[in-house]
């Protein structure tokens, strides 16, 4: 999947720099999904941002198991196998972004309706209990404080035709140093780059499956 600006009508174009290239353009590893929803852009993109994190992971059981990996919120996986505690009934992309890192929460970094969002987090994410810096969008690309990485989480649409509408998910990850960066390429090694992978692939499917059955001629 490269995601250019080729082929857009002239009266809209989507920026000339990705948000994910924006605030992460040097990174470690990266990994990326698509899927093609016969459906027009702003009906895909509206059920990608009401996507409800929780009821994905119920319709995908790999998605759900894996969703302690952080791709899921820890607050989706707890509610999935029934740990007690105030948690929401649904969970959008939007909605991680008020929790706390703690609990699951991510940056939002920035959105362009209907064509992309991009969310952050900066951790020590190979550790048992992660360590997590509180890093604003503002200060997310140039934020290089030893000991750490830096994930981008962006998911977008691209139009393809009125009835037929591209839709993607790009996960990248930076580290801040050497010894970060040996920590992290275990960390990826023992699983996590196909954990990442499923999560965003379930993720976009599940939007892909509920906007083409609610679209679909009756």
């Amino acid at each position: 999947m490269t995601l250019r600006n080729e082929g857009r009508s002239p009266e809209r174009r989507v920026a000339s720099v990705m948000l994910f290239d924006e605030f992460l353009p040097v990174y470690d590893v990266s990994d990326e999904v698509a899927t093609v929803v016969s459906a027009d852009q702003m009906t895909t993109w509206q059920a990608l941002m009401n996507a409800d994190l929780i009821a994905v992971g119920r319709q995908r059981p790999l998605v759900a198991l894996l969703g302690a990996v952080r791709m899921l919120p820890d607050l989706v996986w707890q509610r999935l196998h029934g740990e007690h505690g105030e948690m929401p009934e649904r969970l959008t992309l939007r909605d991680t972004t008020k929790l706390p890192m703690a609990g699951g929460g991510w940056v939002l970094l920035g959105e362009r309706p209907p064509d992309e969002i991009a969310l952050g987090l900066v951790g020590k994410f190979w550790r048992p209990v992660i360590e997590f810096a509180d890093v604003e969008a503002s200060a997310f690309r140039d934020w290089a404080e030893p000991g750490f990485a830096k994930t981008i989480y962006a998911l977008g649409t691209r139009r393809v035709d009125d009835d037929a509408t591209l839709l993607w998910a790009m996960m990248r990850t930076a580290t801040t140093d050497e010894h970060a960066r040996d920590w992290f390429r275990r960390y990826w090694t023992f699983g996590v780059g196909s954990g990442a992978h499923v999560l965003a692939r379930g993720l976009i499917d599940v939007v892909r499956d509920e906007v083409e059955q609610r679209t679909r001629p009756q």
